[in-house]
């Protein structure tokens, strides 16, 4: 292989970021917001110097000063450190949820294309049972039903309750842009050649519904991390004394609003930042990737 077939790859991936974040102005915005959210899911230990859980009684309802920039909380636990730390679990949960709800529901809706007939029938009106729930009830139904397990620091039944109603949504946009790959000529000539029906559907169909299952995986993170700040806000979700975002909104926060508005200014900024950052990513890549959106 040459240098210059070797570096082709690289330069062209390099154009394509450059062409994305120069057309796509807010998608950029978004880019940058989810870039530093990751930063701080990554490293937080070096981003404050203090502990999530640690107590200080001696601080607490501290308003915000240089000692603790965004205050204290009714525990004395610093809130930009907890909102630090709430950025892995909202990320970890939001990723897992939304990359398990769209590819379980990516597949469901590539086989309901590709058979039609009773297994599309069939398919279909289960998804529309599902669909037939609030995405909200759906998933407090489950998490309540599954109850709480966490491994290695993750709560793995939280997460399949917030992927489980987005894999119907997932399979319905991904089915209708998979019915139009099924009747291109090359999907009729991979039949005619023998191979059989995984094959097809792995091989040829589903690389051409790609784009869709990446723009609706960037945008069921923001409606994933919505979900779980819902549910830890109930009591269903993330427990004490782990930091997440939607549990920092619950609890005292409520009690001490008057004398202590920051602990709930900021968590919800925090999730309304990022929700809003997940949505400019996938709207942008929507226009992006989709011939019929470009200009």
């Amino acid at each position: 292989m040459s240098a210059t077939t070797a570096t082709a790859g690289p330069l062209k991936r390099r154009s394509a970021l450059m062409t994305f974040l120069r057309t796509q102005p807010m998608g950029a915005a978004g880019l940058v917001v989810i870039i530093l959210m990751t930063v701080a899911a990554v490293m937080p230990q070096a981003l404050s110097p203090y502990e999530p859980e640690a107590i200080d009684f001696a601080s607490m309802l501290t308003p915000p000063s240089w000692e603790h920039p965004l205050g204290t909380d009714s525990f004395g636990r610093d809130i930009m450190t907890r909102l630090i730390y709430g950025a892995r679990t909202a990320l970890t949960i939001g990723f897992l949820s939304s990359f398990i709800g769209c590819t379980l529901g990516g597949l469901l809706g590539l086989t309901s294309a590709f058979f039609g007939g009773w297994v599309d029938l069939l398919l279909q009106r289960f998804v529309d049972m599902v669909l037939s729930f609030p995405i909200i009830v759906l998933a407090l139904v489950v998490v309540a039903v599954l109850g709480k397990a966490s491994v290695a620091g993750v709560d793995f039944n939280l997460v399949f309750a917030i992927a489980i109603p987005i894999i119907p949504r997932a399979s319905r946009v991904v089915r209708s842009a998979a019915l139009a790959v099924r009747a291109m000529p090359y999907i009729d000539a991979a039949r005619a050649g023998g191979y059989s029906s995984m094959h097809i559907i792995l091989r040829h169909m589903a690389p051409n519904v790609l784009a869709p299952y990446m723009i609706l995986l960037t945008a069921y993170i923001a409606q994933a991390i919505l979900l779980e700040a819902s549910l830890s806000f109930l009591g269903l979700g993330v427990s004490e004394p782990k930091a997440a975002w939607g549990l920092m909104l619950a609890g005292d926060s409520a009690s001490f609003y008057q004398e202590a508005p920051w602990m709930i200014i900021f968590p919800g900024v925090a999730i309304s930042l990022a929700v809003f950052a997940f949505n400019l990513l996938g709207d942008s890549l929507r226009d992006w990737l989709d011939p019929k959106f470009r200009t």
